[in-house]
């Protein structure tokens, strides 16, 4: 039967055909582990946090700031493997389709048609991709941090290629397609900021109420509790910033770590009272 040279040409198809299809597994395989190999290095990048103070930062900033890479990463890995994926192994068929002597013009002209329908069918979620690849790519926020997305404003719990999950301060759940977000307001990128405005009388010694302020924003900074885990940068005192005919508005403020700003402030505004009850300085309403 071999001997017959009908059968050659039948039997060199085959032999191509089981090559190609092996080369594209090859392929394939080598694709995702230089993928995953890259995915891995960019995931255990070196820590970004010590730009921020010359003390080390605690292990779970950190740590949490290392899980925001790893986890951008591995999305960015597994939209890479699925487009490597659909490339090689769909060059493989139409090559194989092709060497069947099948006509792939028509095959392709409808899957082209097709495409284009889906693609108006389905343009808010192709928005919602790109706009999700971009926003990993450029990591406008990740999970743990506050944003205002223009929908809502709330903690980011989860992030994937189409919708965005929010937690607001009462508890709702938001879930904000990525293709309808506008603007991005992160709260938590790099660092903070918490201040306190101190209204006092306006005939107060304002030499004296400026050393109390001082005095609190250098106690604060000596409790280790906060500096070593909280606070960037020595909190200031910018002396007098509103003045009316009743009042005086003095305000301290400190750079903090990325969302520690709130817990800052409480303590801020807990010090200074204590300080100015101590010393006597009462705090007046601002019109």
């Amino acid at each position: 039967m071999w001997d017959n040279p009908t059968w050659a040409p039948l039997v060199a198809s085959l032999i191509t055909i089981v090559l190609i299809l092996v080369l594209a597994i090859v392929l394939r395989k080598v694709a995702h582990r230089v993928i995953t190999r890259v995915v891995n290095r960019a995931a255990t990048g070196g820590s970004i946090t010590s730009r921020f103070r010359k003390n080390a930062v605690p292990d779970s900033i950190d740590a949490l700031l290392h899980e925001r890479r790893k986890q951008r990463a591995e999305t960015m890995g597994s939209v890479l493997k699925h487009v490597a994926s659909i490339v090689i192994l769909g060059t493989a068929v139409l090559t194989v389709l092709d060497r069947l002597t099948i006509p792939i013009a028509p095959l392709l002209t409808s899957v082209g048609i097709l495409g284009v329908a889906i693609g108006f069918g389905a343009q808010e979620l192709v928005k919602d991709f790109i706009a999700g690849m971009f926003m990993l790519l450029e990591d406008q926020y990740g999970v743990g941090d506050v944003i205002d997305a223009g929908a809502a404003v709330g903690t980011v719990e989860a992030v994937t290629l189409r919708v965005t999950r929010l937690r607001d301060v009462d508890g709702r759940v938001w879930y904000v397609r990525n293709g309808t977000i506008t603007r991005v307001g992160n709260e938590s990128q790099g660092w903070s900021r918490a201040y306190m405005d101190v209204p006092v009388a306006y005939d107060a010694d304002i030499v004296s109420v400026r050393v109390l302020l001082e005095h609190v924003a250098e106690e604060i900074w000596a409790d280790g509790e906060f500096r070593e885990t909280k606070i960037v940068e020595q909190p200031q005192v910018y002396g007098v910033e509103q003045m009316s005919d009743s009042s005086l508005v003095f305000r301290i403020s400190a750079k903090t770590l990325p969302s520690a700003q709130a817990e800052v402030s409480r303590e801020l505004r807990f010090r200074v009272k204590s300080a100015l009850d101590s010393a006597g300085i009462p705090m007046v309403a601002t019109a």
